[in-house]
């Protein structure tokens, strides 16, 4: 499954506004190795794949931003709705 598998066919070769349903299943394909948190480095992949200038500065923001209980990385149940707050605030879009 692509990662704008979500989206209809026909927005794929546009630029499409995320809207935050979008941004929480963009990170969610991002947890790699399937524990339920995302990682720096799976955040990083992630802001990479929303087009970041700086994808590791955004991960480390992202991180600071949405991790509550200071554990390194962001729990998908309990923490992802921060930082789809954050990554919605910055507008990012798929092309």
């Amino acid at each position: 499954m692509g990662y704008l598998s979500f989206l209809p066919p026909d927005t794929k070769a546009a630029e499409v506004s995320l809207v935050e349903e979008q941004l929480k299943n963009i990170f969610k394909q991002f947890d790699t190795d399937h524990n339920g948190r995302l990682s720096k480095e799976e955040l990083r992949e992630a802001f990479r794949y929303l087009g970041a200038f700086l994808p590791g500065y955004r991960a480390n923001r992202g991180l600071s931003y949405a991790d509550a209980n200071g554990d390194g990385e962001v729990d998908l149940k309990l923490e992802l709705d921060d930082l789809v707050s954050y990554a919605f605030k910055l507008g990012y879009k798929v092309n």
